[in-house]
């Protein structure tokens, strides 16, 4: 059985992880142009400051070991005080004041490698939009998870693998920032600056914690108060009032909303019919399914597909 946060980074990540290490010395400044979902920033050594573009938040150093969760544009630089020299985006990396490329020293790594030089791993994640959301529930524009022995051991796997070009690398790389991603996620929101949502503060409750796991591993399950009372072993009138006061809304509310969810995404990133998403998540009749999906996306689902494929398309 997959526990929630397992599942929902499988559902939300829509590819696999773009994963690159940077070895640039001081003074040096990166902006990253894209507005991607989620990337994480790790430092590996030397002064490293960041930004948020998309807020006015006041820069932030990470030390080594430091890891940051960004979620849009942002600056990165040995000084908040060193102008931007380097621009990364679409694909396309490139010295701020001549265009001219920025030297590859390995593959997936890039930049001067001279001594004295500031080394960061960089991963970046493209997510579903509705699962996707969810996960970036957890996170500020910026979040910063300080140095620690258990990721620290995760780091330098990563930064070794980044620099090999063998088979399978791919995976391997999207396996070590997930697990990287994870105890980073763990960390932030278990520390005092997170306000993370109910259902993550409900999965240290055993019981409540246990139910969120089948609602997740069985989306599709016809489930009533009373199976899932039964299933976490306590009374339907206790399970439901530990439920709602834990996670913030009735079980099927929840559940409803989660299925929703994992429709928006089945509707964008396959060609199933509405009928087929509606089975996929537990609907017997389209309609009811179209009537939930309307409630919950104020329009149907064949409209929403539109809009969404029109909208990815540029």
């Amino acid at each position: 059985m997959t526990d929630v946060l397992s599942d929902l980074l499988h559902r939300a990540r829509a590819s696999n992880a773009l994963v690159r290490q940077l070895i640039q010395s001081p003074p040096w400044s990166i902006s990253y142009t894209d507005a991607t979902p989620l990337t994480l920033v790790a430092a590996l050594g030397g002064p490293a400051s960041i930004r948020p573009d998309d807020t006015r938040g006041a820069p932030v150093l990470l030390t080594d070991g430091d890891i940051a969760l960004i979620t849009g544009r942002y600056t990165i630089a040995d000084s908040p005080r060193t102008p931007p020299q380097m621009v990364i985006g679409q694909g396309k990396k490139y010295v701020a004041a001549t265009s001219s490329p920025v030297p590859g020293l390995a593959p997936r790594t890039y930049g001067d490698g001279l001594p004295g030089a500031t080394t960061m791993v960089r991963g970046v994640y493209e997510l579903r939009s509705g699962a996707g959301a969810r996960l970036l529930d957890l996170l500020p524009p910026l979040a910063v998870v300080p140095a620690g022995p258990r990721v620290g051991a995760a780091l330098n796997l990563l930064t070794a693998e980044a620099a090999r070009d063998e088979p399978g690398q791919d995976a391997v790389l999207g396996r070590l920032l997930d697990l990287v991603l994870v105890m980073a996620l763990r960390s932030w929101c278990a520390g005092p600056h997170a306000t993370p949502p109910a259902w993550w503060r409900a999965l240290t409750d055993p019981a409540i914690g246990g139910a969120l796991t089948l609602l997740h591993t069985e989306p599709a399950h016809r489930w009533t108060v009373g199976e899932l009372a039964t299933r976490t072993g306590m009374s339907r009138a206790t399970f439901a009032a530990r439920f709602t006061a834990h996670v913030g809304e009735p079980p099927l509310t929840y559940l409803t909303a989660w299925r929703m969810t994992l429709a928006a995404d089945l509707l964008h990133d396959t060609d199933r019919t509405v009928a087929s998403v509606a089975r996929k998540v537990g609907y017997l009749d389209a309609f009811a399914f179209s009537v939930a999906f309307k409630r919950a996306y104020g329009v149907s689902p064949s409209v929403w597909r539109r809009r969404a494929v029109a909208a990815a398309a540029g």
